[in-house]
């Protein structure tokens, strides 16, 4: 009796149709995409405005409902699903999806948090202008998650992370009080960067609703090569030259291993290799300009021609078109999804300086192949910027439910060499609830003192996604 009159209060607030209590309709809500975990909820909610989000707040704290907020879900820590105690009700923002402004001149858009990520970039496009978040699950997610988690993705090398991406928010606090803090100042010193508080809080302290971001020019010429090198320490240096000869110019540097692609070439639809032989370690190397007039591929050749010179470079294969930029970028966001059809993945999401990525990479595939003799281990990511997806599929025909349950064992071996490199266990995914428990060990006292003061002051009722990361 209490859940339906909760379930009928929320339906005179957004309407019954959007207050889904059948397990169908919540399916969607309850499974992140690696079904690692999988969640129950009385209610999934799906508000279509900031005041209806408002008033599902004001009506959850004055009931003390616990409310998890959930983008397009493609989280990958867990924060976006309800436990399994079934007594979180899962509110979605993907009705959210108004445009509400683009200023060209000014180089800022301003959208609602469940414009999806891709839709975004369209809007950009539109009036010439570049919107430069850039991930594997850009066509499902979210701006909002992208928001509260701090994602990064493959343009962090020259954009930054989303934090840097965001010049205001508008958020709907666990009381439901509204925070309009949508300004598009480039600069305002006005004490605290109160923002800064709800990017990559993983929707603990608030419910962001709707942001004002960055938009950059468009590039007028890109170019980009596929690079098959020897080692990491090979691509290091390459990286090297390219940043010094480059600069902003280089726009994209990823790193993979030959095991990645052939799972790619095995299992990700319309992958061709670029490259005739076969190479240890590749890179996907770009370059960009917004200006025409810029010799982007005088540059490029110029950098490749050195390093190969420099024995750094086997082979390397340039897009002659902008559809094989596309190509070859395929192939690195289709990294992660094709290890699924491999079996059993556990996974490392971390961050080392940028100089130790060749050394780390040695020390980590060197424990992990002596811990599970036969594993695989699918290193690839941003040299860039030292963020490697440091990710280990199970030896071949091994029992996946028995290689899974290595899950702690591995994570403990690998982060160990990830802090002996001064690094981070978590350098774009968040914590949610998958390192939750983690966090103690890499955080001091103060410091978690510190978030927990924070979260009790803007959520003293921990109704607001309890129990992630913290």
């Amino acid at each position: 009796m209490v859940q339906t009159a909760h379930a009928d209060r929320f339906a005179e607030l957004i309407g019954a149709a959007n207050v889904l209590t059948t397990p169908a309709d919540q399916e969607p809500y309850l499974t992140e995409w690696r079904d690692f975990y999988r969640g129950v909820t009385p209610i999934v909610l799906r508000p279509g405005s900031t005041e209806e989000v408002s008033a599902v707040m004001t009506y959850a704290y004055e009931h003390d409902l616990k409310i998890v907020p959930q983008g397009g879900n493609t989280g990958l820590v867990g924060g976006q699903i309800p436990q399994e105690t079934g007594d979180e009700f899962v509110l979605s923002l993907a009705r959210l999806t108004q445009v509400r402004e683009v200023d060209a001149a000014g180089f800022t858009i301003t959208v609602e948090a469940g414009v999806v990520l891709e839709n975004l970039h369209n809007e950009a496009e539109k009036v010439d202008r570049l919107f430069p978040l850039s991930l594997g699950a850009q066509g499902s997610c979210q701006i909002g998650g992208n928001i509260s988690t701090n994602a990064g993705g493959t343009a962090v090398l020259s954009y930054g992370n989303t934090r840097d991406l965001v010049l205001g928010l508008e958020v709907v606090l666990p009381s439901g009080e509204i925070w309009d803090g949508l300004r598009s100042l480039r600069k305002d010193n006005t004490g605290y960067d109160l923002k800064q508080l709800f990017i990559g809080a993983e929707g603990t302290l608030g419910i962001i609703t709707a942001a004002s971001l960055k938009l950059f020019p468009k590039p007028k010429k890109l170019e980009a090569a596929f690079v098959g090198l020897a080692t990491p320490q090979a691509a290091l240096g390459l990286f090297t030259e390219a940043k010094a000869q480059a600069g902003p110019v280089l726009t994209g540097f990823e790193i993979m291993p030959r095991v990645g692609l052939e799972f790619c070439l095995s299992h990700l639809s319309g992958a061709r290799d670029p490259l005739a032989g076969e190479h240890a370690w590749y890179v996907l190397m770009e370059l960009s300009s917004g200006s025409d007039a810029f010799p982007v591929r005088d540059l490029l050749e110029g950098i490749l021609g050195g390093a190969f010179e420099n024995g750094l470079v086997e082979d390397a294969a340039f897009a002659e078109s902008l559809a094989q930029v596309q190509d070859f970028w395929h192939i690195r966001h289709g990294m992660s999804e094709v290890q699924k059809a491999e079996g059993g993945s556990i996974k490392h999401d971390v961050s080392v300086p940028v100089a130790s990525v060749p050394d780390f990479l040695d020390k980590a595939m060197a424990a992990v192949e002596t811990f599970v003799p036969g594993c695989r281990p699918v290193p690839f990511g941003h040299i860039g910027d030292g963020n490697i997806h440091f990710n280990v599929s199970q030896p071949v025909g091994a029992d996946k439910s028995a290689y899974l349950a290595k899950w702690d064992e591995m994570n403990e071996i690998v982060h160990g060499i990830v802090g002996d490199f001064g690094g981070s266990i978590s350098a774009e995914h968040g914590i949610g609830r998958l390192k939750r428990d983690l966090l103690k060990s890499v955080k001091s006292d103060i410091e978690l003192d510190l978030m927990r003061r924070i979260k009790r002051e803007f959520d003293p009722k921990n109704l607001l996604n309890p129990g992630r990361i913290l």
